[in-house]
């Protein structure tokens, strides 16, 4: 039979005290970890540290950042974990021109504003100064400079009323077809107070009618697409749709007022056959 080896408890005592030490020192280790880290948390929030030091802020084009930035009211001074995105993203929207805001945080120290601004369909010039108009028939404040080419001038609008039906159908408008319009001017007549005469970037004119004007103008580009290259005149689209050619006397007036020819909405064959009556007339 095996003699079994016997270990006396003499023995085994260091290797006891020195298990129970080990452990003893790893908790020590562990509970002084947490402690440092807990000092460091409450060094770190109550120190410069953790405080804002950049704000980035994107998507804005006629509201300056700087406004943005005092909208927010966040400053170096301000603690990174104590900005409120909700409340900051509330008062960001209320302003007039920011239809959508979005505020993040993005450690260790700064702060990301995302804003979307309302869309401008126009600028409604008056004794030299012209007010932007907004998706939502807001009118802002007069300045004296000169538009940015964002949207067309509204000229001679002198009646709310005609002024707020025209800036709805220009929003219903493509993008890709208000970007080719310069100017829009009213032209009442007596039995047509609706007319307005179109100044295109291409240089044509376009004799139209603000109420059907959103469903007629998106044809413009297939319209001058047919003419002749070079030709110059107004294309009609408010009463059927025909292209009338400028006299030479018309063109050269036209030339040296800087005034481009139109577009217009029309069907193929009638702008064809109508286009040909009037050339012939011309």
């Amino acid at each position: 039979m095996e003699e079994r080896k016997i270990v006396s408890i003499e023995d085994r005592i260091p290797k006891l005290k020195q298990t129970r030490k080990k452990k003893a020192n790893r908790r020590l280790i562990l509970y002084l970890t947490i402690l440092f880290l807990l000092i460091a948390t409450v060094v770190y929030l109550q120190s410069p540290l953790s405080n804002v030091r950049e704000v980035i802020v994107t998507g804005q084009q006629h509201v300056s950042e700087e406004e943005i930035k005092e909208i927010s009211n966040i400053t170096n001074d301000t603690n990174i974990w104590k900005v409120d995105g909700d409340e900051i993203k509330k008062r960001l929207e209320s302003h007039k021109e920011i239809t959508y805001a979005d505020v993040n945080r993005q450690l260790p120290s700064t702060v990301k504003i995302e804003v979307e601004e309302a869309e401008r369909i126009g600028y409604v010039k008056d004794n030299g100064e012209y007010r932007a108009i907004l998706e939502d028939g807001t009118e802002l404040e007069a300045t004296s400079s000169l538009p940015g080419g964002d949207a067309p001038i509204l000229a001679g609008f002198d009646k709310p009323t005609y002024l707020k039906e025209m800036s709805q159908e220009l929003k219903e408008l493509p993008a890709s077809v208000s970007s080719l319009i310069s100017e829009i001017h009213w032209e009442p007549k007596e039995d047509n107070p609706y007319q307005i005469r179109l100044y295109m970037t291409d240089g044509y004119q376009v004799l139209a009618s603000i109420r059907t004007f959103s469903n007629k103008m998106p044809a413009y580009p297939s319209i001058v697409s047919q003419l002749d290259e070079g030709v110059e005149g107004i294309i009609h689209i408010d009463v059927g749709a025909y292209f009338e050619e400028f006299s030479k006397k018309d063109a050269q007036e036209g030339s040296s007022q800087g005034e481009a020819n139109p577009q217009g909405e029309t069907s193929q064959e009638g702008n064809a056959e109508e286009e040909s009556m009037n050339e012939n007339q011309g």
